[in-house]
């Protein structure tokens, strides 16, 4: 994985801007620390650091191809899947290559096909390509949206990065927050709408579309999306299919230069991944190193509920027995979860999941001691109907975000100042939008229906927020992690699975347990869902409510001027009793509400926001 920046202006000459892209790229160290490099023209600056997992000699970038006389430079952050499938095609159509890396296979796929290269190509990527002949940028974002990007224009500058703050690094962006960054933060948080870069007139862009950017102006067109089939296999044929596709990404994204593991939590979806790559070892004569995370005494405060209903060692265990891996586990304490709530803001330049983003920063931090790239369980829940909201009538049957329907407690948070934005409906256009947008076929039922606006739902909103986590978190520790159950043509096939198939036997994901029913012990495989694990121990909740009250004290706070103190201040005189229920999915309960408070306070400053209400 890398890091990406440029800036296009067809007005000025940017050959005596170098050191803006340079300023621009060096926020990306992280994302890319083992080599950089810059391309520069009269209208072009693009910038990129990189992280070497493929061809470490034949991978520099920027890249430049030259092709019938035409120059083509590509800056490129992500892994393409089917590398080889891809390079055969060019080779029969009379290319050549200089490198075996997946780079020079992506830009060559554009000399080919131009923007239709989309839809050659699997992966995770963002990227951008200078296209000389055409003088335009063709910029790109992956199917499911596992890598970020983000763009702006300002001043006749066109300017993209791969972090938020590669493009606040440019001088004429300003870190503005407006009434819509407010209902981003308040309302949506830590989710946020497919465009929205938070700050006023940044975007992010959109999974599965790209950019056309000319003389002409912008472009932005969507290239993919889920569509709707008939379902009309059996059982036992679905399941077969599930496990080709499923068996066939994972060891696709097995495929590096550098160390590999997988995170292993002893859940189902870990459990399978681990399974296939240890197996994959094995035929190498290599042993699969396996990770998991836990927090230090939470075998004392561990408290069985509804949404976790036991704790991960036992199986973790049993698991890394059964494939005979290399596990290490990783222990956080409360103090170091606490206080990793500032890198986790720096890493994911906004407020997010608190101390679920703060303690995957410092796993990710442990296992890149020993690892470049990890493989992980994420979005199995959101393609085969893992989570509650897709089984409990009263969450099905929501009328906004299933996960986060604490809107009026958000608001209530807030301001007298800024009572009169309207969270609620901003909220719920933003829920409506993607109603509206799902795709259906004619003749179904209510309930088949719904089901539909449940799974597109979740993976335009929930998925592209977890998968935003872990790449934020993961690549701020300079560590790759690849996500399996993302891989888009599993995606668009389960899309037309029916819930009832999905439930299989009467469980959540039966149909994912079923097709991989042999290649995990019984009660692993039939085991009740848990999620990401989260600290119990009531020593994290006095630190959190005692930094929010030093932050209430303090008159200095940025957050003062967003929030009613008085609501806050009880918030935090009840360790977050006063608010009921859960802020956001199936972690944020009380806690992380008040650690999203601290997030909040920790951004403002950091980034030294501004708020312009018109």
């Amino acid at each position: 994985m890398c890091g990406i920046a440029g800036v296009i202006n067809y007005n000025s000459n940017l050959t005596k801007e170098m050191y803006i892209i340079e300023n621009m790229t060096d926020t990306l160290k992280k994302r890319g620390p083992d080599s950089y490099g810059f391309y520069t023209s009269q209208n072009v600056l693009l910038g990129h650091r990189r992280l070497i997992v493929v061809d470490p000699s034949g991978g520099d970038q920027p890249m430049t191809k030259t092709y019938n006389n035409n120059k083509y430079i590509i800056v490129y952050n992500g892994e393409l899947y089917n590398t080889e499938n891809v390079r055969e095609e060019l080779l029969d159509f009379g290319f050549s290559f200089n490198s075996y890396s997946d780079t020079e296979v992506l830009l060559t796929s554009y000399i080919a096909w131009g923007p239709d290269c989309v839809h050659h190509i699997n992966g995770i990527f963002a990227f951008g390509i200078w296209d000389e002949k055409e003088n335009r940028l063709f910029l790109c974002r992956d199917h499911l949206g596992v890598k970020p990007l983000y763009y702006t224009v300002k001043d006749n500058n066109f300017i993209f990065g791969s972090e938020l703050k590669t493009l606040l690094a440019h001088p004429s962006v300003e870190p503005i927050i407006d009434e819509e960054g407010i209902c981003e933060i308040f309302g949506l948080g830590p989710a946020h709408s497919l465009n929205s870069g938070i700050f006023k007139d940044i975007y992010a862009l959109p999974p599965a579309n790209f950019i056309l950017y000319s003389k002409d102006g912008l472009k932005v067109q969507k290239y993919w999306d889920v569509k709707c089939e008939h379902h009309d296999e059996d059982i036992d044929t679905t399941s077969e299919h599930v496990r080709e596709l499923l068996t066939d990404a994972i060891k696709r994204q097995l495929f590096a230069d550098v160390p590999v593991c997988t995170f292993l939590s002893g859940g189902l979806d870990s459990s399978i991944i681990s399974a296939i790559a240890a197996s994959y070892f094995r035929e190498r004569n290599s042993i699969l190193e396996t990770y998991s995370i836990d927090y230090k005494d939470n075998d004392r405060f561990f408290v069985k509920n509804d949404f976790q209903p036991d704790s991960d060692d036992p199986w973790i265990d049993k698991m890394s027995t059964y494939i005979n891996s290399n596990h290490k586990k990783i222990i956080i304490d409360s103090l170091s979860l606490s206080k990793a709530l500032i890198d986790a803001v720096k890493s994911n330049d906004a407020p997010g999941m608190a101390d679920i983003d703060s303690s995957l920063y410092l796993f990710c931090n442990e296992v890149r001691k020993n690892a470049t790239v990890a493989l992980s369980g994420e979005c199995a829940d959101e393609v085969f109907g893992g989570y509650p909201w897709f089984r409990r009538p009263e969450l099905i049957n929501s009328t906004t975000f299933p996960w986060s329907r604490s809107v009026d407690a958000r608001k209530s948070l807030l301001s007298s100042d800024f009572k009169n934005i309207n969270l609620e409906e901003y909220v719920q256009s933003k829920y409506m939008d993607t109603i509206k947008k799902t795709p259906k076929l004619d003749g179904e039922s209510k309930f088949e229906s719904r089901m539909r606006e449940i799974s597109y739902l979740n993976m335009k909103w929930f998925m592209v927020t977890l998968l935003t986590r872990k790449d934020k978190m993961s690549m701020g520790n300079s560590l790759e992690v690849r996500v399996p159950f993302a891989d888009y043509k599993l995606v668009e096939y389960a899309y037309n699975i029916p819930i009832e198939m999905k439930f299989y036997n009467g469980r959540e994901k039966g149909l994912l347990r079923n097709a991989m029913k042999d290649i995990l012990p019984d009660d692993v495989l039939w085991r009740v869902k848990s999620p990401y694990p989260k600290t119990f121990n009531p020593e994290y909740t006095d630190l959190v409510q005692n930094w929010l009250s030093e932050i209430l004290e303090d008159k200095t706070s940025p957050i003062l001027q967003l929030i009613d103190y008085n609501k806050v201040r009880k918030l935090v005189e009840t360790r977050g009793e006063s608010f009921n229920g859960y802020l956001f999915g199936q972690l944020m309960k009380a806690p992380q509400l008040m650690a999203y408070l601290i997030q909040i306070n920790i951004w403002l400053n950091e980034y030294k926001v501004r708020i312009k209400i018109q």
